[in-house]
């Protein structure tokens, strides 16, 4: 029998990551944030001072990469730089630009697609991104196209800013918010949109346990089908 995979896709702020870890403990599956990939990515160029834009300096920069998934004790997925845990610090706001920047880069997702679905062939997994559904595992057995409004997810954005000890204000991160969607949806490479046989689930104005259960039911729902 082969292994089961649950796509979540949705935009930046939708909460994917949130929901993915919940739904892969309820279900018993292993959770593959790969927008932590795209990050850890980020930071290396930022460290390295490449313009995350710059198509050949990112693909140089691929050639020295050096990144790994682990899973702790916690349970949670930790990313490693030549060695380094950096997953405190993907999260950092200045990181979700450079992780745009470079996820909109042909050769960097030709880099990470193996290392995804390699994943996917050895367990049972939740994978959230912008395009696991479409192009990293078309195959799913289970596709969740999970959104809410921009103001709705700049407003989520803050509350888990501030619980960091990073605020930022909401207009701010509003408008980044905005410029992520147009930027993610008109890229080349990839462009979020929802897969046709992915299930659409709004999350707006609801809270998190409300958004679980809608997520969870929808879930099983399609493997059982």
């Amino acid at each position: 029998m082969g292994f089961i995979s649950v796509a979540v896709d949705g935009p930046s702020g939708a909460g994917k990551s949130t929901m993915a870890k919940r739904l892969a403990e309820a279900l018993g599956y292993v959770y593959v944030d790969t927008g932590a990939i795209y990050r850890t990515l980020g930071l290396l160029a930022r460290r390295s001072g490449t313009d995350p834009e710059d198509a050949q300096a990112v693909s140089e920069l691929l050639k020295r990469a050096d990144i790994q998934l682990r899973y702790e004790a916690d349970g949670l997925q930790h990313m490693l730089l030549s060695g380094e845990d950096v997953t405190a610090e993907i999260r950092l706001p200045e990181i979700s630009q450079y992780a745009s920047a470079v996820s909109a880069q042909p050769a960097v997702r030709a880099f990470l697609l193996d290392m995804q679905r390699d994943m996917a062939k050895h367990f049972n997994v939740i994978m959230d991104g912008r395009d696991i559904g479409t192009v990293v595992l078309p195959d799913a057995q289970a596709k969740i196209f999970l959104t809410a409004t921009p103001e709705d997810r700049a407003s989520r954005r803050c509350a888990e800013l501030e619980d960091r000890g990073t605020p930022q204000d909401y207009e701010t991160v509003l408008a980044e918010i905005v410029e992520r969607d147009r930027k993610d949806s008109t890229r080349a490479a990839a462009p979020l949109r929802r897969a046709e046989d992915a299930v659409l689930v709004d999350t707006t104005g609801k809270s998190l346990d409300e958004s679980f259960a809608i997520l969870l039911d929808a879930i099983r729902r399609k493997l059982e089908a």
